[in-house]
């Protein structure tokens, strides 16, 4: 039997106009401390992103979130956040901001496939 590990998600959102607080949801972060785990994923849907607001630049927003991508990787190119342990990458990404990027609150949960979950809470919560 696979051991099941505690694990915590937040959903990345855009937010067009801040202050109106309407958002788009374009991607997930799941983390395990237990099972040494951090992964964001993203997609952004061109013509949601139109509809929703016609002035973000697509390019720009992928770019800000990749850089969620290199400070779950511990990647070098993510400046001094991603070489911080993940827990406390997994905090500073989860932290309450007023940008046009934010994420949800994080959510508990327990699975044991770590990468199973990431891609259905993915489809569930951004498809």
């Amino acid at each position: 039997m696979q051991e099941k590990h505690l694990y915590e998600y937040a959903v990345i959102r855009l937010v067009p106009k801040v202050e109106r607080e309407e958002f788009l949801n374009v991607g997930i972060i799941v983390f395990s401390k237990q099972g040494k785990y951090l992964k964001a994923l993203f997609q952004v849907d061109e013509e949601r992103l139109r509809v929703f607001c016609k002035d973000l630049d697509k390019d720009e927003i992928c770019s800000n979130l990749d850089s969620f991508k290199k400070i779950c990787e511990g990647s070098k190119n993510g400046g001094p956040i991603a070489q911080l342990d993940l827990p406390s990458r997994f905090r500073w990404l989860t932290a309450v901001r007023s940008s046009i990027i934010q994420t949800s609150r994080p959510h508990p949960g327990m699975t044991s496939d770590l990468d199973k979950t990431l891609q259905r809470l993915f489809t569930e919560l951004v498809l």
